[in-house]
């Protein structure tokens, strides 16, 4: 991938989006293209098409996508399945019909069967149902998978799909109503410990087993992509390590300082009882993650409390 190239970062306000955008910058990679969604509408198949027929990029990162955790997918289904079909098809079409040399299309680790054998393997995919708490958002990344695997045999288009486990860190979304279970834990922890909360209560029972992946090492894996694999999908991106909720929970609270009580609502969803990667393929190909997941939360509640005010006022 050339210095000068073109390159557009679809979602780059996002924390994906975010890191993509400064790891980019950092490689010397000066001409890129971003637009706000408030600029381009990706879910507007004609607006999309004429940006990419104006712009003309020659590598696309696909990081745009409406994101939430257990509360918002089973509250906005319609809305996750629409809006992640719409941007992820008038992407991926809009690269096709304009000649861009590479997409890479980035998914998550929901696609896989929520009983799926693990570590889950990447030849899991559509083999049993899907959790159905996050059901739609799934489906629409199973969608844009099989778009890239498709327009490859059909028209020979350079399209990677990766698929990342659960991504933490700078950029985060810490509103409660709609962040994942790492960010949540987080803010709440740091709300308890300024407050003097004697406990913190926690969704679920604290069982489920979760792989937690820093998104400076996605950024990473997605140069990496870029550079060196052109292989139909999906490729996993993780740890390859995982622990429970209940344990995430403790090391946060280390991490933040705080010293109550962690109270499990049982009451509360679990979602899948277990979502680890196989992160063989890509290991095979020449990368592994880097961080550290207790460093790796040392650096989002670092950047958390020099940015709550700014990211809060945005929800």
């Amino acid at each position: 991938m050339d210095r000068q190239a073109k390159i557009y970062v679809a979602g780059h306000r996002g924390m994906v989006g975010g890191a993509l955008v400064r790891r980019l910058r950092d490689e010397g990679y000066d001409n890129l293209v971003t637009r706000s969604s408030r600029e381009l509408d990706l879910r507007d198949q004609a607006a999309t098409r004429a940006f990419f027929e104006h712009e003309r990029p020659e590598y696309v990162f696909l990081a745009a996508a409406k994101v939430g955790g257990i509360l918002a997918n089973s509250t906005y289904p319609a809305q996750f399945l629409y809006d992640n079909l719409m941007i992820g098809t008038n992407v991926i079409h809009a690269a096709y019909e304009t000649g861009v040399r590479k997409l890479l299309n980035l998914g998550s680790s929901c696609i896989y069967p929520r009983l799926a054998p693990q570590p889950l393997q990447e030849d899991a995919l559509l083999t049993g149902p899907l959790e159905v708490t996050n059901r739609a958002y799934a489906v629409a990344k199973i969608a844009a998978i099989e778009l890239c695997d498709h327009y490859r045999a059909q028209y020979g288009c350079d399209f990677v799909s990766l698929m990342p486990t659960n991504l933490y860190g700078p950029g985060d979304n810490f509103d409660l109503t709609s962040s994942h279970v790492l960010p949540a834990l987080l803010r709440k922890m740091v709300d308890a410990k300024e407050r003097g909360a004697v406990s913190v209560d926690v969704w679920g029972s604290g069982r489920p087993m979760r792989e937690f992946l820093h998104v400076d090492d996605l950024a990473d894996a997605c140069l990496f992509a870029m550079r060196h694999v052109s292989e139909a999908g999906p490729i996993n991106v993780g740890t390859g390590v995982d622990l429970s909720i209940g344990e995430l929970a403790a090391l946060i609270a280390d991490v933040v300082g705080f010293e109550g009580a962690l109270v499990f609502d049982a009451s509360k969803p679990d979602g899948t009882p277990r979502k680890l990667l196989d992160v063989g393929r890509l290991a095979a190909l020449g990368w592994r993650a880097k961080i550290e997941l207790r460093d790796g939360v040392q650096r989002t509640l670092h950047w958390y409390l020099n940015h709550r005010e700014e990211r809060l006022a945005r929800t």
